[in-house]
């Protein structure tokens, strides 16, 4: 016996398909932020760590070449301000409503007691409003 298939899909799959389909990009595309931010971290401070050992047992490594390996890891570090706007889109709008340098021009820029209020979790209360506290 052969079972039938569906004859016709439910409205909503096609919309669900699309939701679970743009949110899987985002999760791969984060994957592969977090792959390249690791991988370029195990690259930068593993063969560091690995000499760091080897100078501890040994003593037969060179003080340049530990300079060296010292600044590949500090170079590893400038790298990631690099790369998370380079792959993550939301980090890019955030730092561009930030930092005076990145904005859009149109844009208002957030003043300090509305970040400070937006960072407390403390909205302005019905009773209260922010020019009866100042």
């Amino acid at each position: 016996l052969q079972v039938p298939h569906a004859l016709s899909e439910p409205t909503g799959s096609s919309e669900s398909r699309r939701f679970a389909n743009k949110y899987s990009k985002k999760a791969l595309k984060a994957s592969l932020t977090l792959g390249i931010l690791l991988g370029m971290f195990f690259v930068a401070w593993l063969p560091f760590f690995i000499t760091n050992v080897t100078q501890a047992v040994c003593g037969c490594v060179p003080a340049g070449f530990f300079d060296v390996l010292t600044w590949l890891g500090y170079c590893n570090s400038t790298m990631n301000p690099i790369i998370y706007p380079l792959f993550m889109r939301d980090f890019k709008r955030a730092m561009g409503k930030y930092l005076p340098c990145c904005q859009r021009s149109g844009e208002p820029r957030p003043s300090a007691i509305s970040l400070s209020m937006r960072n407390s979790n403390s909205g302005p209360r019905a009773a209260m409003s922010l020019k009866n506290v100042l």
